[in-house]
């Protein structure tokens, strides 16, 4: 039963976390305004975490978990998952999703001075990496996508795609940015991997 309880606090903390980093953004981000979206008091919140950082490396994973969650949940052929990914991830719909894009983006740039915010966000990329090659990879072996294709070079291709349209969109304020990349992404990258695209 302890252990049920602790996974249910440490999910309310993480929560309480993400709706922090969404209202006030990683630079002013405190344990206190955790502590306030927590409900409880900032002694607890320590008992937890020992300092900010820890619990932001923490929220970090817990973020991962639920992308490695999203990404599973997406169902079909190769080439329909793909895409999929590609419109669920590279767009921050509403404002809500980019105020904690925003608030991410801070803290990746905190990452070349921080080695466990490096790690986790290494750890973050291998994984989505993986996933994206394993679908190009099934798409190959399935004969939906062209034999002569690299899975792991395409999704780096892809994800620096995504990720720069993200950051270009929240860094000079047009939320078209990402769109257009999705839009670009389908058209000129994922339609040219179809078996046949090339003929």
């Amino acid at each position: 039963m302890g252990g049920e309880g602790q996974s249910e606090t440490r999910e309310a903390i993480m929560e309480a976390t993400y709706r922090a980093l969404c209202d006030h953004g990683y630079a002013s981000l405190t344990m206190q305004n955790i502590a306030d979206e927590f409900g409880k008091s900032k002694g607890l919140l320590h008992y937890h975490f020992d300092s900010k950082e820890e619990l932001l490396v923490a929220f970090i994973d817990y973020l991962l978990a639920g992308f490695e969650d999203d990404i599973a949940s997406i169902e079909g052929p190769p080439d329909e998952r793909l895409a999929a990914f590609i419109e669920r991830f590279v767009v921050a719909n509403g404002d809500e999703r980019r105020a904690l894009h925003l608030a991410l983006l801070e803290l990746r740039a905190q990452a070349p001075f921080n080695d466990r915010f490096r790690d986790q966000l290494a750890r973050s990329d291998a994984i989505v990496r993986a996933a994206v090659a394993d679908m190009v990879d099934e798409g190959i072996t399935t004969g939906v996508f062209r034999a002569d294709t690299d899975p792991d070079a395409l999704a780096r291709v892809v994800l620096a795609a995504m990720d720069g349209a993200r950051m270009r969109g929240l860094t000079i304020g047009d939320d078209t940015y990402p769109a257009a990349v999705r839009d670009a992404l389908i058209t000129y990258v994922l339609d040219d991997l179809l078996v046949g695209a090339a003929e």
